[in-house]
């Protein structure tokens, strides 16, 4: 982070939005593998964009949060289960904040965790390289 009164470099904005995009892109797509794979979890489809935002944006700020929690206590459970306990705590909280999303029953709630873990791991480990890769085609043609 610059100092005060120092600018960003272009790169480091763009690397940024890029980023951004991504844990958009991949909080969209593991709720709609949560919303097709368990029927208590409802997304409203005019508030999907807003849902997704929320989720985005609450899991950026719990994750580095998490993490730094788990490396100070050392505990190799609450090391293993951060990112689960991180997704169960930004679902908890996209819900608590929009009506668009509903999760009912304990057992979707467990589910719908893992499932979207798991759909924006993926999502999040994918979407850089395939934009990478279609940056880098698009500049060989």
């Amino acid at each position: 982070m610059p100092a005060a009164g120092e600018c960003y470099s272009v790169g480091a904005v763009i690397r940024f939005l890029i980023h951004i995009a991504v844990y958009f892109a991949a909080a969209a797509i593991g709720l709609i593998v949560a919303a097709a794979f368990f029927d208590g979890v409802q997304v409203e489809t005019l508030g999907f964009v807003i849902v997704a935002a929320i989720y985005a944006v609450v899991l950026g700020l719990l994750s580095p949060l998490l993490e730094q929690q788990a490396r100070r206590s050392r505990s190799s459970l609450f090391s293993g289960g951060v990112g689960l306990i991180t997704t169960f705590v930004t679902l908890a909280v996209t819900a608590f904040i929009s009506d668009d999303l509903t999760i009912d029953g304990f057992g979707t709630w467990i589910g719908a965790t893992v499932v979207v873990w798991l759909a924006t791991l993926l999502a999040a480990l994918l979407l850089p390289v395939l934009v990478v890769k279609h940056v880098v085609d698009e500049r060989h043609r």
